[in-house]
């Protein structure tokens, strides 16, 4: 398939990472000579320096014969100009773009991006996403990640093992035999920064983070084997009311259990805007990096505070001085990856990469045929794809031991009907079954060729 990638920045950069490894002809735009020398020099693709709106420089990138575009650039009007283009001039079937304004989200004005007005096909929203991705994380406190699967029937958690952990030096083996009943399974374990598929006779250790597969109904009893307790989240704090922030915000007021939010937010004008678009949050004008501001917030009773600002240091610091306040539960917004590991050392609950979180939502669209949900692990180290199985597949009909799965794929939950079933080396794969599986990045390819779905979907 060919691909042409409109901004070579963090997302573009990774969507051009995960297509080109896959065999993919990409071509990435970006205005920016840098950036493209970046991406050509670390990537196996064609870059092409110019403004991606421009019809010549998608001219010059192959936009005659290529199946999609996938406009991610910093600028909305940018992006939708160019897939208008990209349809009008060159008649590229595929059109992705990434809109940062609410505005343009609004489904009042969903008309826009009909084929014969503005023709996107998919509209993705990175803020959107994180606010998503924010709730998650409120509603599974204990979790440093987490995401829904098998239409909300199987949660993937990210759970790091502490000293109290009632499991820690147990052998996945004998876990599931101490567990029968509980349908969870350790897809993924992340030990000494290295991610890995583990065996049966792998044991877990302190330190370890590791990605549990578990059905909805068994999560309380699933965090309970791992040494986590749940609480329910009554008083949250948010420090940045931007569009992200407004975003939670807006999602906590419209939820049938009532939690108190504050927000506090440094710009005065964005701290009004937020004030007049909420109705029951308050929401204080003030730096939330100061001591004196934070206790006005009532930060020492608070539940959770979910730092959530446009700066990462100031993020990281907020939560630590929060943390040092009295508040249970800190969860902060991470751009930058190289950050994350500061996160223990700090006493940091859990954190939200936007990044991820755009370029799983991008790859849940580009990934067609029967694959139905991707989600990007780590640093695109790894993935969760979800996908429907198909008489062609090679693995209907086999039995789970049978698979030649690569080393770093293990299937984490099967749906069979309306059921939720935890596999075993003896669990038969059958037509219709919905599996989740989690891959690292290198074994994606040959987990879609057992699936027999490509994304080549023309």
């Amino acid at each position: 398939m060919k691909v042409i990638i409109c901004g070579a920045g963090q997302v573009g950069w990774q969507i051009a990472r995960h297509l080109s490894g896959e065999k993919n002809d990409v071509t990435v735009v970006d205005n920016n000579p840098d950036l493209v020398r970046r991406a050509t020099d670390t990537l196996d693709v064609q870059g092409i320096s110019g403004f991606a709106s421009y019809p010549d420089v998608l001219d010059k990138a192959g936009a005659r014969d290529a199946d999609m575009i996938i406009a991610a650039t910093y600028s909305d009007e940018v992006n939708m100009v160019t897939c208008q283009v990209a349809h009008s001039v060159f008649a590229i079937p595929r059109k992705i773009a990434r809109l940062r304004s609410q505005s343009y989200l609004d489904a009042i004005y969903s008309d826009l991006y009909r084929r014969d007005h503005m023709p996107i096909d998919v509209v993705i929203s990175p803020e959107l996403e994180v606010a998503e991705a924010a709730i998650k994380r409120l509603a599974t406190p204990a979790a440093f990640d987490t995401e829904s699967f098998l239409d909300n029937k199987v949660q993937m958690l990210g759970l790091r093992l502490a000293e109290d952990c009632p499991v820690v030096n147990t052998s996945l083996r004998q876990l599931s035999d101490l567990f029968s009943t509980l349908r969870a399974v350790v897809g993924g374990v992340r030990r000494n920064g290295t991610l890995f598929a583990p065996d049966p006779s792998d044991q877990l250790f302190v330190g370890d983070d590791i990605y549990v597969f578990t059905a909805s109904e068994d999560v309380g009893r699933t965090m309970e084997v791992f040494g986590k307790t749940q609480k329910k989240q009554d008083r949250v704090l948010l420090v940045g009311g931007g569009n992200v922030g407004l975003m939670v915000a807006q999602r906590l007021e419209a939820r049938t259990d009532r939690i108190r939010a504050k927000v506090i937010e440094r710009n005065r004008k964005i701290a009004e805007h937020a004030a007049e678009a909420l109705e029951r949050t308050i929401v204080l004008h003030g730096d939330g990096l100061d001591s004196d501001m934070l206790a006005e917030a009532g930060v020492d009773r608070a539940d959770a505070v979910l730092a959530v600002t446009d700066d990462d240091k100031v993020n990281l610091l907020t939560a630590v001085r929060a943390k040092a306040r009295g508040c249970p539960l800190a969860i902060t917004l991470i751009n930058d990856p190289t950050l994350v590991p500061l996160m223990s050392p700090l006493g940091i609950d859990a954190y939200i990469n936007p990044r991820a979180t755009t370029v799983s939502s991008i790859l849940r669209h580009i990934r067609h045929g029967r694959v139905r949900n991707v989600y990007s692990i780590g640093d695109a180290e790894a993935e969760i794809i979800e996908a429907e199985v198909l008489s062609t597949s090679p693995i209907a009909g086999c039995k789970v031991r049978d698979i030649d799965f690569p080393e770093g794929v293990l299937i984490g939950s099967i749906r069979k009907g309306d059921k939720i079933v935890k596999p075993t080396g003896g669990t038969r794969i059958e037509e219709g079954d919905v599996i989740a599986v989690f891959a690292l990045s290198a074994d994606v390819p040959e987990v879609e060729r057992l699936f027999q779905v490509s994304i080549d979907f023309f």
